[in-house]
């Protein structure tokens, strides 16, 4: 075979090998999250040597020009990971159509454009996440990896009948669910894990076992726990935590 075409051939393959599918690429370098970089894609916002991309692209960000809404690829940059005690009366958003305070608010001079790991809802509060590492953010989130969720649950009812129906199969949506790991607190409350992050899961969970939430905090995602953090105070984690978050699941 002619030399110069087998080192063609095999530059191609070289190139080939730095390319990254476009979605990996945008929330490595903190536009968004993985489902976000999706929706972007999938709203014809990401282009690639002038050329809109779709979903499963793949991109070479050293030889190709990548550009989101008309603007450069930002460059590859230290990462941000946040620890947020969530109040009541936040939504987990960075914005809100409604003109709700959002957690966003609670976390602005930090410095960097993180998005929340997951929802807490209005009314539950305690420990949230925020990072603009796209990779944590599919670890944490996807229930193939088993990221424990602890929450301290507040109910009315009898939580003697519950706790075998919370402990036993239990399904949301016709979906089952993960065997969830119930123990009692005290008078009227319960300390519920889970791997799943389902929208409400806890207190859906809750009401099918004929109990009544009256107050929902999260208290530890994998190893990382909320400790004695005031509400609505935000630090920053350590490269430990960040270590073993990675090495979960």
């Amino acid at each position: 075979m002619n030399q110069s075409l087998l080192h063609c051939d095999r530059l191609s393959c070289e190139e080939k090998m730095m390319e990254e599918r476009l979605q990996k690429l945008l929330s490595a370098r903190g536009v968004a999250s993985r489902r976000g970089a999706e929706d972007l894609l999938a709203a014809g916002r990401v282009t690639v040597n002038g050329i809109p991309a779709k979903v499963g692209d793949k991109a070479d960000p050293d030889r190709d020009e990548i550009r989101v809404d008309g603007a450069p690829l930002p460059r590859l940059k230290t990462r941000t990971y946040l620890l947020l005690n969530k109040p009541r009366g936040y939504v987990t958003t960075r914005s809100d159509e409604r003109g709700r305070r959002t957690v966003a608010d609670l976390i602005a001079g930090c410095g960097a454009a993180v998005w929340p790991v997951g929802r807490l809802d209005l009314d539950s509060e305690g420990l949230l996440v925020l990072t603009d590492d796209g990779d944590l953010t599919q670890k944490l989130l996807h229930p193939s990896h088993q990221v424990e969720k602890e929450y301290h649950v507040w109910v009315e009812g009898d939580i003697g009948p519950a706790l075998p129906i919370l402990r036993g199969p239990m399904e949301l949506d016709g979906v089952p669910l993960s065997p969830a790991r119930v123990m009692p607190l005290g008078e009227g409350a319960l300390s519920v894990t889970i791997h799943e992050g389902r929208n409400r899961q806890v207190r859906r969970m809750c009401a099918l076992a004929g109990l009544r939430v009256r107050r929902l905090r999260r208290v530890r995602e994998g190893s990382l726990t909320l400790g004695a953090l005031p509400p609505g105070q935000w630090r920053r984690l350590t490269e430990e935590e960040v270590r073993q978050l990675k090495e979960e699941g």
